[in-house]
């Protein structure tokens, strides 16, 4: 019997320790600052594509840069680039693993729809400090501090909360938190539904693993190191404390947040809400498949609230 609760005790050490290292790795490759190799991201221009004009301008306008520090002592970083005559701008959150210089297509799109525009790097990406990523709940409340900042900083009115992956679901985080009162809409490209949900499904997808245990592993490990958890990190619960207009936008192609995320954030938002399913389209490349179309629906949207 005494050998069998020794069996049993070094088994479960085995399991423990293995699990820790493993969580520590999902963590480093998911969580931690750097290089996410998995996800390719290109500043290049092609003048075949349809955002050419718009990431041409975004390349060649000329940028303010913006600094704030958050509540826990970030430096985060961001470009303001003014429409002469508004009083109406967008902050524009990027996706898990971009920044700000990625973000030309959208960018330019606000430009022309006649909004100043506010692209931060979120933090832990780009210019601004941060070792972990949020997942959009560390974000969210950054996100809210930019909208204040525009509205200390320039003679701003309206303001729309945008972005896109990982940057739309902080901005629909956001949305459930006490709202400035500037911000009008919400415009949110391939959200997914928590923290949780979306790192479950990549376990499944790149690696072949169940949820449990590890994600719940990492969580925990993300828990005593970036202080959240991915449970936490839910963008249903806030979509449903929302009553700002929100726009939502999925690809019927994605495979990188499946289409069902962005369908369960609609079903439990509140009115006014907007459902556009982008039939083809993959992650975030609604934009790029038909931008004349992916602009049109996008300012049909806004011009009802924001004016």
């Amino acid at each position: 019997m005494k050998k069998l609760w020794i069996t049993l005790g070094v088994m479960i050490i085995v399991i423990g320790g293995g699990l820790l290292g493993a969580g520590s790795y999902f963590y480093h490759v998911a969580i931690a600052r750097g290089d996410k190799s998995f996800v390719t991201q290109s500043t290049k221009l092609s003048k075949k594509s349809q955002v050419y004009r718009e990431k041409y301008w975004y390349l060649h306008a000329q940028k303010q840069t913006w600094k704030i520090e958050t509540p826990d002592h970030l430096k985060l970083v961001a470009w303001y680039v003014p429409k002469k005559g508004s009083r109406k701008t967008v902050v524009l959150a990027h996706g898990f693993a971009g920044n700000k210089s990625l973000m030309g297509a959208w960018a330019g799109m606000y430009h022309e729809l006649g909004y100043n525009v506010l692209v931060p790097d979120s933090r832990a990406s780009g210019a601004s400090q941060g070792q972990a990523v949020g997942y959009g709940w560390l974000e969210r409340n950054d996100d809210l501090q930019w909208a204040k900042t525009v509205v200390k900083r320039t003679n701003t009115t309206q303001i729309v909360m945008s972005g896109i992956s990982m940057g739309a679901a902080g901005m629909t985080m956001a949305s459930g938190e006490r709202q400035v009162p500037q911000i009008k809409a919400y415009v949110v490209d391939s959200p997914f539904t928590s923290a949780q949900a979306i790192i479950s499904y990549q376990a499944q997808q790149m690696y072949h693993l169940p949820s449990f245990p590890l994600v719940d592993v990492t969580s925990v490990i993300t828990q005593f190191r970036a202080g959240y958890s991915f449970k936490e990190a839910d963008a249903v619960a806030a979509i449903e404390k929302n009553h700002l207009p929100i726009m939502i936008i999925s690809g019927t192609k994605d495979d990188f947040v499946p289409t069902r995320m962005g369908k369960q954030l609609y079903r439990n938002a509140h009115q006014p809400k907007e459902l556009w399913l982008v039939k083809g389209a993959g992650h975030t490349t609604a934009i790029t498949q038909n931008y004349q179309n992916y602009k049109r629906h996008v300012a049909q949207f806004l011009t009802r609230y924001v004016h």
